[in-house]
């Protein structure tokens, strides 16, 4: 049953409108004919108005976020027709900070007293960031599971035709969807909801590693590129490119010989980026007349994702690719 003043000593209720203030619930009383409000000191300071007798229900409408005002509005007008309590939550604007708060209180007349409502404000915009947080993540994670499927089903289509075996299949496939794994460790949120981004020095770092850790291979792999950050999609289609690569020079290029070495070098301008991807030491590599698929798979990431291009130069003293890449796409 409410309580009233005349059911309690004076300090009672001083104290539990003490809790209530603790709690940061804030009290309101509509009267449904004037369309009078009453609030309590509390609930002035959530709306962000100077204390006042009385407000009307127009007042407040004024600070209720534009696209949310209209649904308030009838929510509100509804509430008497409701059985039981309800919950109404909504934005409102203090100057330039946006704020949720939940209205409470009972309907059907229930809640009615001498003709007014009555009900609290709370509130709430810690929990609705959070569940706009939760929100956010799970269409990313979505976004992004959609993405690496699709990227693994084209994969999948383009080893099995550059393949001669099951195994061969397995091995490839394997290699390729873990480069993606590497790629997407890396990617992480930017400051200011900027998106998500990699650093391209890392990215380079962490997919080359495997071949570098191998004994034979301490020490021969050099990367000095700009210190920039790249997109999550450029991060993906860039780490297939890589490991491409360095595929084909363990198979026929520098890191095949014990003597080859790997450098890659870099530039950059507000236009675009430049990649060299320099192989020394390593067997004579002959032009083939044919391009490959997984050649093919580098140059269609470049041109297509990248909005690039991609040089080879078949020298005697090694292979030189030069990979030249859209700024603002490689920043995607």
């Amino acid at each position: 049953m409410p309580f009233s003043d005349a059911d309690h000593p004076l300090g009672e209720v001083a104290h539990l409108k003490r809790a209530l203030h603790a709690a940061g619930v804030a009290l309101w009383s509509w009267t449904v004919e004037t369309d009078a409000f009453a609030m309590d000191d509390q609930a002035f300071v959530l709306w962000g108005l100077e204390r006042r007798e009385s407000v009307t229900f127009e007042d407040l409408s004024s600070r209720i976020h534009p696209a949310d005002r209209d649904r308030v509005r009838a929510a509100f007008a509804a509430t008497r027709a409701l059985v039981g309590a309800y919950e109404i939550d909504f934005r409102i604007l203090i100057e330039q900070e946006i704020r949720w708060i939940s209205a409470r209180g009972l309907g059907n007349d229930e809640g009615l007293h001498q003709g007014r409502l009555s009900g609290v404000f709370l509130d709430v915009t810690g929990r609705k960031q959070a569940e706009e947080g939760h929100e956010l993540l799970a269409g990313e994670m979505s976004h992004r599971v959609k993405n690496l499927l699709a990227i693994a089903a084209g994969l999948t289509t383009i080893t099995s035709r550059s393949v001669a075996t099951v195994d061969e299949m397995a091995r490839e496939l394997t290699q390729r969807l873990t480069a993606l794994g590497r790629a997407h460790d890396l990617v992480r949120p930017l400051a200011g909801d900027q998106g998500r981004a990699a650093l391209l020095g890392d990215l380079l770092a962490v997919l080359l590693a495997p071949y570098d850790e191998e004994g034979a291979f301490m020490g021969r792999i050099r990367v000095a590129v700009p210190r920039m950050g790249i997109g999550e999609q450029s991060a993906t289609t860039l780490a297939l490119v890589v490991h491409e690569l360095a595929t084909n020079s363990l198979k026929y290029g520098a890191l095949s010989a014990s003597t080859g070495t790997l450098d890659i070098s870099g530039s950059s301008t507000p236009e675009e980026v430049c990649i060299v991807w320099t192989e020394r030491g390593g067997p004579a590599v002959a032009r083939s007349g044919e391009e490959g698929y997984g050649s093919k798979l580098i140059r269609r990431s470049v041109t297509g994702q990248l909005g690039g291009t991609i040089e080879t130069d078949w020298s005697d003293d090694g292979i030189i690719v030069t990979v030249t890449m859209n700024a603002a796409k490689l920043a995607a």
